[in-house]
């Protein structure tokens, strides 16, 4: 049997450092990456998803959230979609699942597994489904545990899914909830367990994996990356597995770390990394860094028109931490003439960054806004 695993599509999830258009288009994504899902599955043969908890990211979604995912999954009716709640969308009494049902929006291929016990999803290749389900948000037992015992016909192919930590995988307070037997696949019998949590994938053993979340959604990726989705084959219920890792995210999230600028060539050189992070579909990136260093009065002029207004403008999202800091001396108020006010302003601001402290930081601030306002009236002068 080839089946698809996947987990964490956290639908209705909104980021609070980007503009109305980009969280708008993420969100976006996130809904229409359910769809890229099924076509994988049709592609590979599979006819079942097993999806390992929050396809919500809260218990009380919008209503058109809430429709949402079940409309792209009825799109796909040749394909068994198999759902459990997660932490983010646990199985409380008046919760999305109970909404689901009252209002009569699952679709006929769409499956909610909210009680723990076995059920047979492929009769023909004796083939049962071992659902761990979260009643609540956090828990401090393993809902896995009545896997060990759950009861299925002789020679059955038994798949657990389940979301949750891992026990001694992870760190700080959220490895303590929902913990899960490292072990458990052994114990229980299982030809495989999907996991669900951990927004990167990561193979906890031969029978054992996260998948992930199939659309990256932030910057911390350093758990063996996102956007992507399992498709899992298994030829018997000992058999050993294949599994293959298949890219379905559409938004590339890059975290390059401090960068230090001094001149105009570090400059390009930034604006060539970030742009050759994807080429041919720059509007596809989001990059977040940390920005320092000096510049001088025309390198923060090309700073500010090629980084923060052009590059900004060419990619989905450009996050910028810090800022460099304007290097400038007497010399360089000359661009105000030898007199007038606006040059008297710019010799007190100066003199007042020179002295440092925090009036010398506001004081910089101004002085780098009024050499840049100068530029750019002079250019729409000429």
């Amino acid at each position: 049997m080839k089946f698809v695993h996947t987990s964490d599509w956290q639908i209705g999830r909104t980021f609070g450092f980007v503009n109305d258009e980009t969280q708008g288009a993420l969100q976006a994504q996130r809904v229409e990456v359910v769809r890229r899902i099924g076509h994988l599955a049709r592609q590979q043969g599979a006819k079942h998803v097993l999806v390992a908890g929050d396809i919500y990211e809260h218990e009380t979604p919008t209503e058109r959230t809430l429709h949402q995912p079940m409309e792209r999954m009825r799109e796909f009716a040749d394909v068994h979609w198999h759902l459990i709640p997660g932490n983010h969308d646990a199985n409380t009494p008046e919760g999305v699942w109970a909404r689901l049902v009252r209002e009569g929006g699952v679709p006929a291929n769409v499956h909610l597994h909210c009680q723990p016990a076995p059920v047979q999803i492929d009769e023909a290749e004796n083939v049962w489904l071992l659902p761990a389900v979260l009643q609540r948000r956090h828990v401090l037992a393993d809902l896995t545990a009545y896997m060990d015992t759950a009861p299925t016909p002789p020679g059955a192919v038994r798949i657990g899914l389940a979301h949750g930590s891992v026990v001694n995988f992870g760190n700080g307070e959220e490895a303590q909830h929902n913990p899960l037997a490292i072990d458990r696949a052994q114990k229980a019998g299982l030809s495989y367990l999907g996991l669900g949590d951990w927004h990167g994938f990561c193979q906890i053993n031969e029978r054992t994996c996260y998948s992930g979340t199939p659309e990256i959604d932030n910057f911390d990726i350093g758990r063996g990356g996102g956007g992507e989705t399992l498709v899992v084959d298994i030829q018997g219920a000992t058999a050993p597995l294949l599994i293959e890792r298949h890219k379905t995210g559409h938004y590339m999230w890059q975290k390059l770390g401090d960068v230090t600028l001094t001149s105009a060539d570090d400059i390009y050189a930034l604006d060539a990394r970030v742009r050759g992070i994807a080429p041919d579909n720059a509007g596809a990136v989001l990059v977040w860094l940390t920005v320092s260093g000096m510049l001088g009065v025309e390198d923060m002029a090309l700073y500010e028109s090629l980084i923060t207004r052009r590059l900004r403008a060419a990619v989905a999202c450009l996050r910028l931490s810090g800022t460099p800091q304007l290097n400038a001396g007497l010399d360089d108020l000359d661009c105000f003439g030898p007199a007038g006010a606006v040059r008297r302003a710019a010799e007190t601001l100066l003199a007042q960054a020179q002295n440092g402290g925090a009036e010398g930081a506001v004081a910089t601030e101004a002085l780098q806004r009024l050499f840049l306002f100068w530029n750019e009236s002079k250019g729409q002068a000429a």
